[in-house]
């Protein structure tokens, strides 16, 4: 006999298909089930989800969760399950030196998963955020291979690629990193901000699969130029597969800008928030509230679940996750869309009006109930 959850009744999403339909979803020994194998013997359990949206599990692939130690961070269950998002992604936290320090006390205690972008910088993010400003502070090979081996947790590479943080080192951090990823076939995540280097050089080195992190950024050189077109070295990189993410943040996500992509452009991206302690309460919020703005600007529910769902999955090469097919993970978010006004913020302080704002509602990883709003 098996105990299966039945999520009741709710509007059940379909990234694969872009479409949302009102049907029962099945839980049985942690994944998703096909209601074909169901047996009379199974003992049921009923989640009623009534006027409430599910979703494979959100990812949230940009986080800052290394909380008392690395200069920024957040708890991760704060941001993560008790806001409807089962796996988080912290990007460069860490580094070599406290990676396992990481591991014990944020991956293995909490509920919600914790993945890493490991810090190029030995240091992480643990002694300042000029992290690559020196040479000496870059991770070895041998270290490298090391760790990767040892820590199925370590899915990509963080290099921050802005002038605060490579000092005078200029590109040559970011041409270290695709050195290291390609030998662990792993993706990199570059962070951009205010040159140098200049966006140009950082876009021309990436590969198909890495991340462009603060896309949308409303800093000078960034994707968008004075005509409101993209940047040749930007249209060349999503054309051979580079992707882009939100990557919210303190100082890093423009209504300006992504207004100005969305009105000439259509290629997809990753919705993460960039989240930690000092932004939390604003300009972020939560990675809902970024999809609320998002939601706000024209795009549509259907393509802004994909972005924290099945692309975030397949950028990272995370093998039944973001999907609700059967022998999928059973990693899912509930929400609800509530319509009323509230003011949001960007990052540049710029308020925006929404009349729809996403609440989550419930949260399963691994087929437990893990949050449930009171």
């Amino acid at each position: 006999m098996t105990e299966i959850t039945v999520i009741h009744n709710g509007i059940v999403f379909c990234p694969e298909k872009k479409t949302f339909t009102k049907k029962d979803l099945y839980i049985g020994n942690g994944y998703i089930m096909d209601s074909k194998d169901i047996k009379s013997s199974d003992h049921f359990k009923k989640w009623d989800a009534e006027g409430n949206y599910v979703s494979p599990g959100f990812i949230d692939m940009h986080v800052h969760v290394f909380e008392n130690h690395a200069k920024i961070g957040i708890h991760a269950d704060k941001v993560g399950i008790n806001q409807g998002v089962t796996t988080l992604v912290d990007a460069g936290s860490t580094g070599y030196n406290n990676f396992e320090q990481f591991k014990k006390e944020i991956i293995d205690k909490n509920v919600t998963e914790v993945l890493s972008l490991l810090n190029i910088s030995s240091t992480g993010l643990i002694e300042g955020l000029s992290e690559l400003s020196d040479s000496k502070n870059l991770m070895s090979e041998t270290m490298w291979k090391e760790i990767k081996n040892a820590e199925p947790s370590i899915v990509g590479l963080k290099a921050r690629m802005s002038q605060s943080v490579v000092g005078n080192q200029g590109i040559r951090p970011l041409k270290y990193a695709i050195k290291l990823a390609n030998q662990a076939n792993v993706p990199i995540m570059a962070h951009i901000g205010s040159p140098p280097p200049p966006l140009e050089d950082i876009l021309s080195l990436l590969r198909e699969g890495d991340i462009v992190t603060h896309a949308f950024h409303g800093k000078k050189g960034g994707i968008i130029d004075d005509n409101g077109n993209l940047i040749p070295a930007a249209q060349k990189a999503l054309e051979r597969g580079v992707k882009f993410d939100v990557g919210h943040g303190t100082s890093s996500f423009s209504y300006n800008t992504i207004k100005r992509f969305k009105s000439k452009y259509s290629y997809p991206f990753s919705v993460s928030t960039d989240i930690y302690e000092r932004n939390f309460e604003q300009p972020v919020g939560s990675l809902m509230d970024t999809i609320s703005k998002l939601l706000a600007i024209g795009y549509t529910l259907e393509e802004l679940l994909q972005s924290v769902t099945i692309i975030p999955a397949q950028i990272l090469s995370l093998s039944n996750y973001g999907s609700l097919k059967p022998g999928s993970k059973a990693d899912i978010t509930v929400f609800n869309i509530v319509e009323n006004e509230c003011i949001l913020f960007d990052s540049s302080g710029e308020k925006m009006m929404v009349n729809q704002r996403l609440i989550p509602q419930a949260t399963w990883k691994n087929g437990n109930l893990v949050y449930q709003r009171g």
